[in-house]
């Protein structure tokens, strides 16, 4: 796979896909539309099919970036198309391509209206998702990083609910705030550096009091992403007004974006500002585990209840990564790979009882064993999951970065136990109450349970849940040696910077 470019393949075929139906498909709407979904399911397909030849081809010896591919782009900046994958980028990858056919086929039979610009909008999504994990070139991974905002926001702001048009704004404005004072931070990287080349800026040691201001700004982009409290008010809103896949997407893989932004760049590149602001992060992803804990327990829609739930899972990412030690920063990478199936899945499961009954509401729904209960299985198999029930990927998530927590600090890992508590509040009262009671209402007696194509949408996310579960050890074995370079270049820096001041004294 070395002297062929199967990461750019990967890249630019759902580009290529998005094409293909914006020039040729032609007929009748009803044509039109049904052609778009059979490209872009197969292009989709496709794409995830090369994708896990990366993983079969990767090698888990070496710490090095692999299948990297550079042509200049830009000969007088030094910018280059550059991109290659890491154990740390390799799952985001995977995660981005497989979450994209599920998308698809969920919107099978539920998006009615522009189904081609629709399709398009997800392919071309793909591309930019998978291109900001893999882009090795600063520049290109701000192109990648911010293009995101396009299509979603086109998805959220098109295809969405009643207030889409509030709610698609005010997730372009937020996340485009943030990605401002990255650009200027990039920009003198670049200027202090000499170079865009991330591998090189990866080795540049920066100026103890440069790194505090490059880490702000950098945080002010990945806070809004993951979305920490209390720049996390734009995240229930895109939820409730995204379609069911839109959802899916943006809790699958865009809220990734900040997780992996902290590992890439704040502790390798900016160790000792990291080391200076971990106990911001503590407290701000301790506030974010119990505030929005307690904020879902008090949701009447089930959309807004898995948005709240989101940003504590993804505080424990934060809390995992700062940690900074090898079981914590392993568990924060296997906990956003978890929560990127998990609550895809259970935004899924909303949308299957929205489409028959177009209500998120809680309290419309109650007995839903009795007429669905394959259904029901399938919701309590994710429930359990999100739960973090041992035998499920959300297990070995959370204990990983418990684990490196009470090593790194343990009133922390105190505190961040209580989301393992709280979560479990919430996610059961939201079962009881839609699934268990007498079947009352009559509105729910004549519904119907899972459809074929929506039980082979749950098909390989649930298969995800208790491989990851049960043996999780592919996973970790592809990371291990990545974390463990990262690690050794944070902690030499800090040693390094500790003895230089020593020695000043």
């Amino acid at each position: 796979m070395t002297n062929f470019p199967w990461l750019s393949v990967v890249i630019f075929l759902p580009l290529i896909g998005a094409l293909f139906i914006l020039l040729f498909s032609r007929g009748t709407p009803e044509q039109v539309s049904r052609d778009a979904r059979a490209v872009a399911l197969w292009v989709s397909c496709i794409t995830f099919l090369v994708s896990l030849g990366l993983w079969v081809n990767f090698d888990v010896r070496t710490s090095d970036f692999q299948l990297v591919e550079k042509s200049v782009w830009v000969p007088g900046l030094d910018l280059a198309y550059h991109v290659g994958i890491d154990g740390i980028s390799l799952f985001f990858v995977l995660l981005s391509t497989l979450l994209t056919v599920v998308c698809i086929l969920a919107s099978w039979e539920s998006i009615h209206e522009r189904v081609k610009e629709y399709m398009v909008a997800f392919l071309v999504l793909e591309t930019l998702m998978v291109g900001m994990f893999a882009a090795l070139d600063i520049v290109l991974f701000y192109v990648f990083f911010e293009g995101v905002l396009i299509p979603m926001y086109l998805i959220i702001g098109v295809w969405g609910g009643p207030r889409r048009n509030y709610a698609a704004f005010k997730f372009f404005l937020y996340t485009l705030a943030g990605s401002v004072l990255m650009l200027l931070a990039i920009l003198m990287m670049m200027f202090e550096a000499g170079t865009s080349d991330m591998t090189r800026l990866l080795n540049f040691d920066f100026a103890p009091s440069l790194q505090t201001w490059l880490w702000l700004a950098f945080f002010a982009s990945f806070a809004v992403k993951v979305p920490m409290w209390p720049v996390h008010t734009w995240l229930p809103d895109a939820h409730v007004e995204a379609p069911t896949a839109g959802s899916v997407i943006l809790a699958g893989v865009l809220l990734k974006f900040g997780g992996y932004g902290f590992l890439r760049f704040s502790l390798p590149m900016f160790p000792l500002a990291s080391l200076e602001f971990t106990p911001l992060i503590y407290t701000l992803s301790i506030v974010a585990v119990i505030y929005t804990s307690l904020v879902a327990l008090a949701q009447e829609d089930m959309k807004k209840l898995i948005a709240y739930s989101s940003v504590a899972h993804m505080a424990f990412v934060t809390l995992g990564a700062f940690a900074a030690n090898t079981q914590a920063v392993e568990g924060a990478i296997i906990h956003m790979l978890s929560h990127g199936f998990v609550s895809a899945a259970l935004f899924l499961v909303v949308g299957v009882v929205y489409d028959r009954m177009h209500s998120r509401e809680i309290a419309t729904y109650g007995g839903l064993v009795h007429r669905m209960p394959v259904y029901a299985l399938i919701f309590m198999v994710f429930m359990m999951a999100s739960v973090g029930l041992p035998g499920t990927s959300g297990f070995v998530g959370e204990v990983l970065v418990l684990i490196g927590l009470f090593k790194a600090n343990s009133w922390v890992a105190a505190f961040a136990a209580t989301g393992l508590i709280l979560g479990a509040a919430y996610m059961l009262y939201l079962y009881r109450r839609v699934i268990f009671g007498p079947l009352t209402k009559d509105s729910l007696k004549d519904i119907l349970d899972l459809s074929p194509r929506e039980i082979a949408v749950f098909a390989p996310l649930l298969i995800l849940v208790f491989w990851m579960g049960i043996y999780p050890q592919p996973f970790l074995e592809v990371m291990h040696v990545s974390v463990d370079n990262l690690l050794e270049r944070y902690h030499s820096a800090i040693a390094a910077h500790s003895a230089t001041a020593l020695a000043a004294r």
